[in-house]
């Protein structure tokens, strides 16, 4: 099988799983602008010294994930074979993110084309761009992850089940469970109004930095994240990267979640004008 090479673009904050630990749902872009899913992967080969981060390429041999059968639904042979090869960075405002993503990926405006794609299976990954951001929301969540969930993995865990790596074993520690669920609610092409959960890494990471930088407050440490998932990003060209649950792909009234969001800033003054 081949060696591909994919532009890591999503991460998703981890859940669990019982047969694999933490699980986050990751996202990659092929150099052609096709999309890949690599699941199940588990967390900790992800995050495990900063091994890979967003936009990151990477190399690794991929065969299809025959649990799921979405069409973009890949896993890596070996998750430890994964090679970081290289990094787009945000020089030259966001010119190779946006030569990769924008110039190679289609951009979708109509929720409603999305919906009927994923019931016929032909995607369940794609590149979205809101006409109108109308809100950004959290509500209250489980603060904790469900116990019995937790049991099972440290056992797997305490007998070498889970991970492959000694070292990962002994330190093994959940990260925080978020205690809210963050959205986004947006108006597509087409004037219909929808509201879909964000499931992204960073907006988790940046809710728990504002936690620590208020002292615990966690109004203020909301407030901050509003600040910058909508004032701040309302600011660039917003677009979010989409995908579909498992578990409602193919019949679900609305099977889309944000499992990444992309805000580039404008090409030009121009353009700011224009939107």
């Amino acid at each position: 099988m081949p060696t591909e090479r994919l532009l890591i673009t999503v991460k998703t904050y981890p859940t669990l799983s019982r047969k694999y630990g933490e699980l986050v749902c990751t996202a990659a872009v092929r150099e052609d602008g096709s999309w890949v899913r690599l699941y199940p992967i588990p967390f900790r080969f992800l995050d495990y010294k900063e091994r890979y981060a967003k936009y990151d390429w990477i190399e690794t041999v991929l065969v299809k994930n025959s649990s799921d059968h979405r069409p973009e639904s890949f896993h890596p042979v070996d998750p430890k074979e994964m090679k970081k090869v290289g990094h787009l960075g945000t020089d030259d405002n966001w010119r190779e993110r946006r030569k990769m993503l924008l110039g190679r990926c289609a951009t979708h405006t109509s929720l409603n084309s999305l919906i009927d794609g994923a019931h016929k299976n032909e995607f369940s990954l794609a590149m979205f761009k809101p006409t109108q951001v109308l809100a950004f929301k959290w509500e209250v969540d489980e603060r904790q992850w469900d116990p019995v969930r937790v049991d099972e993995m440290r056992k797997r865990a305490d007998q070498g089940e889970l991970f492959g790596d000694e070292d990962w074993r002994r330190s093994f520690k959940l990260i925080p469970k978020l205690p809210y669920k963050f959205s986004y609610r947006f108006a597509d092409s087409d004037g219909r109004e929808s509201e879909l959960l964000v499931l992204d890494w960073e907006v988790g990471m940046l809710f728990w930095h504002c936690l620590e930088q208020t002292n615990g407050d966690e109004k203020l440490a909301l407030a901050k994240v509003h600040e910058k998932y909508f004032n701040q990003f309302l600011q660039t060209d917003l677009h979010f990267f989409l995908g579909t649950t498992q578990q409602y792909h193919d019949w679900s009234a609305n099977p889309w979640l944000i499992v990444g969001v992309f805000p580039i800033p404008y090409e030009s003054q121009m353009e700011l004008g224009q939107s």
